[in-house]
């Protein structure tokens, strides 16, 4: 099976300035999702895809073995990231002059990752030969027990109700949280689908420690933390 690496990295960030390349204990923040794909041994190519000549120029240094650049349109504040795979997968394969089976997206602002959660993953997809994989971490929050809404009228309700209700967490529907880290398709699915979920998707499940998604600098605090604590150890 030919397998691609994608990972999708824009210039702009409003909730951490820059924060694809900035530094994580001495090292940009995407060199760490670039030596992954590396070190999985999954992958006959793995391309990035930006519309910032600086994180285009960082990912040559790190491995990348495909710089495309990103169309203005896909790189507005709104542009949805589907779309922005797509286009990375169509001119790998325009360049490449072959197309791929596999198509892997790894999130730059999922640091935390194991290279066996990326190995992990794409076996799921192979073994079950389904449409895709998402990755996730089991819920904090329930929906069927701590997890509410605010109505229009102002009421706070549970954001799942069930026919029984639930009194202890514990007794509640396994939940996860996506954590963004990994996904994995089928080409077909990855071009024919309108979205994520399919009728067969399935889900790796990752440990919370390994499962923060950069999205503020408390995000990012979190990381670093949990990235000095695993070098300590």
């Amino acid at each position: 099976m030919r397998r691609i690496c994608t990972i999708c990295a824009r210039g702009g960030s409003k909730g951490v300035k820059n924060k694809n390349i900035r530094n994580l204990m001495g090292k940009p923040l995407i060199a760490y999702t670039l030596e992954q794909a590396q070190a999985s041994q999954l992958f006959e190519m793995i391309a990035v895809s930006s519309d910032s000549p600086e994180i285009l120029d960082l990912s040559r240094r790190y491995g990348a073995d495909l710089l495309v650049e990103r169309p203005a349109e896909l790189a507005t504040d709104t542009a949805a990231k589907l779309p922005v795979i797509r286009h990375c997968v169509e001119e790998a394969e325009r360049i490449a002059g072959k197309t791929f089976d596999c198509i892997v997206d790894l999130d730059v602002t999922s640091p935390l990752r194991f290279v066996e959660d990326i190995q992990g993953a794409v076996a799921l997809l192979e073994k079950e030969q389904v449409a895709n994989v998402i990755t996730g971490a089991p819920a904090h929050r329930s929906p069927y027990f701590n997890l509410v809404e605010l109505g229009n009228d102002g009421v706070v309700r549970l954001s799942k109700s069930l026919e029984k209700p639930i009194v202890r967490r514990q007794d509640s529907p396994q939940c996860f949280d996506m954590n963004a880290s990994i996904y994995v398709w089928q080409r077909a699915a990855l071009f024919e689908s309108p979205g994520i979920f399919n009728a067969d998707t399935r889900l790796f499940v990752m440990p919370k420690e390994r499962s923060i998604d950069i999205d503020d600098e408390l995000d990012f605090e979190f990381v670093e933390f949990l990235m000095r604590k695993r070098c300590a150890s």
